[in-house]
């Protein structure tokens, strides 16, 4: 029987070869090998027609293909796409498809099973984070999200944003190592600049992004920028206070040169004001940046309100005033439940 505790694909190239030589095989297998698990997906190790059938044998006997698989989808009226991806032991993580009217496919991806961080008007942040995900179960979402625009939509995945359930940031090595498959010419061959990474607000893996230099895109959930609200909505920001988060945040655009993405949900009666968006003005000024204003989109275990249209535009109009890059972004997938916040993998089969 294989060993259940052994993926592949946790195999770099030069481990695989040496494996494969230490098994009375050619090394050279480990390069062929490698290109049916990364750059063409393969599901199993029957698929790999140029390997011998004594080859794919033993590649049976000593490892398996932990591969996801798509437990249910759902299509929005405005053709965006959900998936509930269900992983080898069971736990279901969901991933969403974004057709936009500029010709852009992105897709959402999830880093964790749940959540830790708690943040009061997300529906993962009501869930219990029960582990994180590999790097190859990442990447696998992106395969499938990558397929599902080209069978709905025949146009390829433009970008990429990890904004799914769970924060990225607490499962670091493995983000960073299928943002480095994602990228290379021996997995999906996508441009880091086409990637962004949301996080919740972790000053020190911040700081350790710019340390190691990453290439793609780094947006922060901020949606209140003053210490009081921020604890209230979202706790993490007890020990990452935002004048913590903006010596970080510079920190690394000194090391990367990265413009910083700051995404602001607009609340009903909470941080709608103009009184807010002067302080959201005033943290912009701490480091280069855009800011993406968003829509809340409610989920049943919080009573938050998407603040009205007039408001919305009112708060979007001072920051423009006052020279900040502003883009509102509007719900999509709402129907569905698979709009910003709401993702909390409750399909099961």
């Amino acid at each position: 029987m294989p060993n259940p505790q052994l993926d592949i694909r946790q195999f770099s190239m030069p481990q695989l070869k040496d494996w494969l030589l230490q098994n009375g095989e050619q090394g050279f297998r480990a390069k062929q090998i490698y290109e049916w698990l990364w750059k063409k997906a393969a599901p199993d190790f029957d698929s790999m027609s140029n390997l011998s059938l004594k080859t794919r044998e033993l590649l049976k006997e000593h490892f398996q293909i932990r591969a996801i698989s798509v437990a249910r989808k759902q299509v929005s009226n405005d053709k965006t796409i959900k998936s509930a991806f269900k992983l080898h032991d069971g736990f279901v993580v969901e991933g969403v498809l974004i057709p936009a009217s500029d010709d852009r496919m992105t897709a959402c991806v999830s880093s964790q099973v749940g959540c830790s961080l708690t943040c009061k008007f997300c529906a993962t942040g009501y869930m219990t984070r029960e582990r994180n995900l590999e790097a190859a179960e990442i990447y696998d979402q992106v395969v499938e999200i990558t397929r599902q625009a080209q069978q709905h939509y025949h146009a390829p995945l433009t970008n990429i944003v990890y904004m799914g359930m769970g924060e990225p940031l607490l499962n670091y090595a493995n983000v960073l190592q299928s943002i480095e498959k994602i990228t290379s010419p021996e997995g999906l061959g996508m441009a880091p600049k086409r990637i962004t990474v949301s996080t919740a607000g972790i000053a020190k893996m911040i700081k350790k992004l710019g340390d190691d230099e990453v290439k793609f895109n780094l947006a922060l959930s901020l949606h209140a920028a003053n210490d009081t609200k921020r604890n209230t909505i979202m706790p993490i920001n007890e020990s990452n206070s935002l004048d913590n988060l903006a010596e970080a945040l510079q920190y690394f655009y000194q090391k990367t040169g990265s413009r910083i993405t700051f995404e602001y949900i607009v609340f009903y009666n909470f941080n709608d004001t103009l009184q807010d968006a002067e302080e959201l003005l005033q943290f912009t000024r701490k480091v280069p940046c855009k800011v993406n204003i968003i829509e809340y989109n409610p989920i049943a275990e919080a009573t938050f309100k998407n603040t009205d249209p007039k408001t919305l535009d009112r708060f979007a109009a001072y920051l423009e005033a006052h020279g900040v890059i502003v883009n509102v972004r509007r719900s999509r997938g709402k129907d569905i439940d698979a709009a910003c916040g709401q993702l909390a993998g409750k399909e099961t089969t």
